[in-house]
């Protein structure tokens, strides 16, 4: 009988179990972050957040299981974790701006999102094969877009919870922030392993519990919350269906397949179990589908989460049940109300300082992706350089796009969204579409340059929450 791979070994229970945590511990703050990103623009109240937060604990899990378990040809089978995509807050957060009625922008994200997730999940197999044509000086511009996309936010939430109040800005609540951000620096700069891995949360935790004293810290959330709940199927209404916020979150999922196709890809290298077209095809399935029936629990589009295999990489614990056993806690904790609840009562401030580390850490993964693309070529240059100036549009001049219907305005106030699209065009054009001259400005999009790709391995960021 064949020796069974590390990737299919079932390990002892002590040993899954505390493992399996150590996976929820990485990702936790980067699930939890997009829902309270988008609760909070519709207006939510803090027992509503915190439904929105468990729900989305909840839909990560199942994503997670069809993931890593598997069934017929969906799921890589892989330890790979998934949960919310960073890459579509900015998209959300246009949707929920351009709505009149906010009770409708929750309805009309889901609506967005089953479509996408059903439409991925039938070009899966045809995705990755086409995967060509995202290569690292797209997926990498696409990626710094991200993050940096996000960084409003995270200004946002350190100048207080109420910008329509007087105190908004205030220097305690910048201090808080600031404590915060030093807080999670030093825990990475002085600890190491399993410490280090969760030092956004601890973060999180610290900031709190400083807050106290200045009143910042409403425990009103924690003490509204059920002990036991379950995240009711379409609890904010029926799905609605705006071909404008359709379209968003298309591209959206392009995006993320992009990520989840890269993130495979790393995965097999580090699990020596290398992603072929067969893995990469089911592994999309379990993505798309995890998104698609994520709206049914209230949750949003699922996607890999890169800093899950950073751990992999870091603990050597192969063990795709590991990770089965971690998306098995975070069903249990969407199933208890009163632990999700725990993060809202995180004062937005300390969340903004631990949020210039997340998001900031986001930008940094593109950045590195970047590094492979090929950026001593000139035409590579000019992609990036286009794309990322036609991304920040919408933080840069927020009123650039007045002129424009109100439905284009979903996609053009993300920066993400055009940005992704202006690279793929230009990539498709500089090259693909004939050749320059100068045949050494040339980048073959399967290849990220000779002088760099040689020299830095395809490594991701441990750090960056994925997307």
């Amino acid at each position: 009988m064949p020796e069974k791979h590390p990737v299919d070994e079932k390990l002892p229970p002590l040993k899954m179990m505390t493992s399996g945590l150590q996976h929820v511990a990485a990702m936790y703050a980067g699930v939890v972050a997009p829902p309270l990103i988008v609760g909070a623009a519709v207006g939510l109240s803090p027992k509503e957040l915190t439904f929105l937060t468990g729900a989305s604990l909840f839909a990560a899990g199942l994503a997670t299981l069809l993931q890593t378990l598997g069934v017929w040809k969906i799921g890589a089978k892989l330890p790979f974790v998934n949960g919310v995509t960073f890459a579509g807050v900015a998209p959300m957060v246009a949707i929920v701006n351009q709505t009149p009625d906010k009770k409708d922008a929750l309805p009309i994200i889901f609506g967005a999102i089953i479509v996408a997730g059903l439409l991925g999940f039938i070009a899966a197999p045809y995705f990755s094969k086409l995967v060509r044509f995202f290569p690292p000086v797209v997926t990498g511009t696409v990626i710094t877009l991200i993050g940096v996309s996000l960084m409003p936010v995270a200004y946002g939430w350190a100048q207080g919870p109420n910008p329509a109040a007087k105190d908004y800005g205030a220097i305690k609540y910048l201090g808080l922030a600031a404590i915060s951000l030093v807080v999670v620096l030093l825990i990475r700069r002085f600890t190491s392993g399993f410490v280090k891995q969760i030092a956004v949360l601890l973060g999180l935790v610290i900031g709190t519990v400083i807050a106290i004293p200045f009143g910042v810290t409403d425990f009103s959330a924690l003490s509204e919350a059920d002990i036991v709940g379950f995240p009711t199927p379409f609890h904010f209404g029926a799905p609605q269906f705006a071909l404008a916020a359709i379209v968003s979150m298309c591209v959206v999922m392009i995006v993320s397949m992009t990520e989840s196709t890269a993130d495979m890809l790393a995965l097999g290298e580090i699990v020596e179990r290398p992603a072929d077209e067969k893995t990469i095809a089911a592994g999309l399935r379990a993505d798309t589908l995890g998104s698609a029936l994520s709206p049914l629990f209230n949750g949003f589009l699922a996607s890999a989460f890169a800093q899950n295999v950073g751990l992999v990489a870091m603990t050597k614990i192969r063990s795709r049940f590991v990770v089965a056993a971690g998306g098995g806690f975070l069903i249990l904790m969407g199933l208890f109300p009163v632990v999700a609840s725990l993060i809202a009562v995180v004062p937005r401030p300390v969340l903004g300082g631990a949020g210039i580390v997340l998001f900031g850490s986001v930008a940094a993964s593109g950045i590195q992706t970047l590094a492979k693309a090929g950026l001593d070529k000139d035409n590579n240059v000019l992609i990036v350089a286009v794309s990322i100036a036609v991304g920040l549009i919408p933080i840069a001049a927020p009123t650039f796009y007045h002129a424009f219907p109100e439905t284009a305005m979903i996609i053009l106030d993300s920066g993400i969204s055009t940005g992704c699209v202006t690279a793929v065009i230009l990539n498709l054009v500089f090259n693909h579409m004939g050749k320059s001259k100068d045949a050494s400005d040339v980048t073959h999009p399967m290849e990220g340059g000779e002088d760099i790709a040689g020299a830095i391995p395809a490594k991701r960021s441990e750090e960056a929450p994925a997307h």
